[in-house]
């Protein structure tokens, strides 16, 4: 394992030979057969300790009073772990053939954690459960456009924009936002029927309230 993992330190899952490894390894082939059932048990494997260190790194994050903070950190670590770490990520995430790295359930688990303390302070419009899956989603698929096509989706706003989107969705602050101007508009609506029917005076600190409302 140790071999393969010093392998995917420069080459990807699909570059590394059967035989590249058992030279590193100096081992035979029989017997990468006889401890995993054959390369792809053996890569599934070195996933899976690459998962230790993810999970490792993830619990270092600090736990602060503000969740939806967290839960930007926790995303934000996530994608330099991927960075960090382009072809062991992608075995880890994006892996080819069976059997797959199984520890990307305690990923989930561990972000599920964050996502409840969310929801305990009544900041989550979802079920945790599924408000875990939209943000690991979202997350590792910015991680592989970033690794793929770096020249494209390389920066890290972009990372930023998607994080804060999904986030905003999940915790709902797209919608307290929508409601927040459709109330203004509302306002500035009855204010303007109000002056055009010369029923209503409209006072100069409203207008400027409701434009500050819609231009947040």
């Amino acid at each position: 394992m140790a071999a393969t993992s010093e392998l995917l330190a420069t080459l990807s899952a699909e570059e590394i030979s059967t035989r590249a490894i058992c030279a590193k390894a100096q081992v035979g082939a029989p017997e990468i057969s006889r401890q995993f059932g054959g390369k792809q048990g053996l890569l599934a494997a070195v996933a899976d300790q690459g998962f230790e260190r993810f999970l490792a790194n993830k619990r270092r994050n600090p736990r602060t009073e503000d969740p939806v903070a967290d839960l930007r950190t926790a995303w934000d670590a996530h994608v330099r772990f991927a960075l960090d770490n382009p072809h062991l990520y992608r075995l880890m995430f994006a892996p080819a053939g069976d059997p797959k790295p199984q520890a990307v359930g305690e990923a989930q688990a561990l972000l599920l954690s964050v996502l409840e303390r969310c929801s305990a302070v009544g900041r989550l419009s979802l079920a945790p459960a599924v408000a875990g899956q939209a943000v690991l989603a979202a997350n590792v698929g910015v991680c592989l456009m970033m690794l793929s096509f770096p020249e494209l989706f390389g920066e890290a706003a972009m990372s930023q924009v998607v994080r804060d989107a999904v986030i905003a969705k999940v915790t709902g602050q797209m919608e307290q936002v929508a409601d927040e101007r459709l109330g203004a508009v509302a306002v500035l609506a009855r204010a303007l029927v109000g002056t055009l029917s010369g029923t209503v005076a409209v006072r100069e600190e409203v207008i400027e309230e409701v434009s500050r409302s819609l231009g947040a």
